[in-house]
């Protein structure tokens, strides 16, 4: 396992199918880094993206770039899918209500669009004004089929209200084809670039996340959390493994699945805040270990991976606690909040909201 970590660290290609460095640890590097692949020192590259989009979203939540008709754009609808949605709305949705970011956030808005159902569309753009709404489509190769038909038709919304010509002024990009995103209407100069040793499940410390969080929070905030992640890869890279976090929450997860064989795992946040978090988790979990064949394309005698489900405590407790109270075995990862990001304490009451949780 050692040995494997190092290998990622270092820019081998670990991903073998597609022959590609697997290096989301790079994104969220401190400057002064080395990481590299295919003998390149990736890291000024990730830097040069993240200064564009500190200035990019300065301009827009300052008001000096403003959409056609010379308001400023408020409203951000990202049009992306699977790893580049899941991602991005669970960090969205836990720092809503945390107070530095959500005073950043005063009069703004940010949705996400991915689902290809017309529903969804709908939704996404309900109460909103093209007017003050800048959109940014999130595609690698710009051409995932419903990511695609979900930009042409908030494309059509846009240039039926405002004339096509506005299409650039309320359309940017997050992708690696500047051909299709200059084909498509949109100017490259306003396309955000990553890189293919991004995974897409792993990639909301990419612009694919940074940058609508950054429109709606300031990219001061996001760096924070950028920060976060770098502590966390640092602790994964050099802590001996009888302390380290991540190794041991995989080791539970191989000794409950493949020897225990209990199929399921609840991940269980107390802090609505992490709502989000579990769907986050069951695509980086199951998407990455929903595999039948070890990693040299060999079947497998056993069964991999866990189904991974989970909601907010206390909520869950008054649904499905019941079947693991008393109907099977289910492994449980239980998340605390030391302390609350909207604490209340009201009067007469023995312990606080927080507390009670």
């Amino acid at each position: 396992l050692k040995q494997k970590i190092d290998r990622m660290y270092n820019g081998e290609k670990i991903n073998c199918t597609e022959n590609r460095s697997v290096l989301h640890i790079a994104l969220r590097a401190a400057r002064d880094k080395v990481i590299e692949s295919d003998g390149k020192n990736v890291v000024p590259d990730v830097w040069h993206v993240l200064d564009k989009i500190k200035e990019f979203s300065e301009r827009i939540r300052s008001g000096s770039w403003v959409g056609a008709t010379g308001k400023a754009l408020t409203d951000v609808v990202a049009v992306d899918i699977g790893g580049s949605f899941l991602g991005p709305l669970f960090v969205h949705t836990a720092l809503q209500t945390d107070p530095e970011a959500a005073e950043c956030a005063k009069g703004r808005q940010l949705r996400f669009l991915a689902n290809v159902d017309p529903i969804d569309v709908a939704r996404s753009i309900a109460g909103l004004n093209p007017e003050t709404t800048l959109v940014v489509v999130v595609s690698k190769t710009f051409t995932t089929a419903e990511t695609m038909l979900n930009a042409r038709t908030l494309r059509e919304w846009i240039s039926g209200a405002l004339g096509p010509q506005a299409v650039a002024k309320h359309m940017v990009a997050v992708s690696t084809n500047l051909t299709l995103v200059e084909k498509f209407g949109i100017d490259p100069a306003n396309a955000f670039a990553f890189w293919d040793w991004v995974g897409g499940r792993y990639s909301v410390c990419s612009a694919v996340g940074v940058l609508p969080l950054s429109l709606q929070y300031g990219f001061s905030v996001v760096h924070k959390f950028l920060k976060g992640a770098a502590s966390i890869d640092d602790h994964f890279h050099s802590t001996p493994f009888e302390k380290n976090i991540p190794v041991l929450l995989g080791l539970l997860s191989v000794w409950n699945v493949s020897f225990l064989g209990y199929p399921a795992r609840a991940i269980l946040p107390y802090s609505q805040a992490l709502e989000k978090f579990a769907p986050h988790i069951q695509q980086v979990s199951m998407e990455s270990n929903g595999k039948g064949v070890s990693i040299d394309g060999i079947p497998l005698p056993f069964e991999t991976g866990e189904i991974d489900f989970g909601e907010p405590g206390t909520n869950g407790q008054h649904s499905f606690y019941q079947l693991i109270h008393q109907g099977r075995v289910i492994p449980c990862d239980f998340i605390g909040v030391m302390r609350s990001q909207q604490p209340i304490y009201l009067k007469g009451e023995v312990v606080s909201n927080h507390d009670e949780l």
